[in-house]
């Protein structure tokens, strides 16, 4: 495994640390189809949550929010839809799409319903 994806995994963990401190239930993690990855799928109330998690060691090459841009976005709610139909959630399962950005001194901005559902 390259290092990149050692330091992903490892900050991927602390998101989903901080999901559970802040009531989430996660359910899954580093979820695989064709379409894309989603980094953590949790429950949040009456939610099913799909959380991009993005780290960045500083900011010179862009927050990591704005690595969830509207390409990476439609594949996060293409594989949403596929882990739904593969695990049963009817159309009536509410989701919502949150993005957790981490940056090398350790601070987490959690964003609730970053982005609405896209084809």
């Amino acid at each position: 495994m390259d290092n990149r994806r050692k330091i992903g995994n490892n900050y991927e963990q602390k998101a989903a640390e901080y999901l559970k401190q802040q009531g989430f239930v996660v359910i899954g993690q580093n979820f695989y189809s064709r379409w894309g990855e989603i980094d953590i799928i949790a429950r949040d109330g009456k939610y099913l949550v799909f959380a991009e998690v993005k780290y960045r060691k500083d900011n010179s090459c862009g927050s990591p929010l704005e690595a969830v841009d509207a390409k990476k976005q439609r594949r996060i709610c293409k594989a949403a839809s596929y882990f739904c139909i593969k695990n049963g959630y009817g159309d009536m399962t509410p989701c919502r799409f949150d993005v957790i950005a981490m940056t090398g001194n350790d601070e987490i901005v959690h964003i609730k319903n970053a982005f609405d559902y896209k084809v």
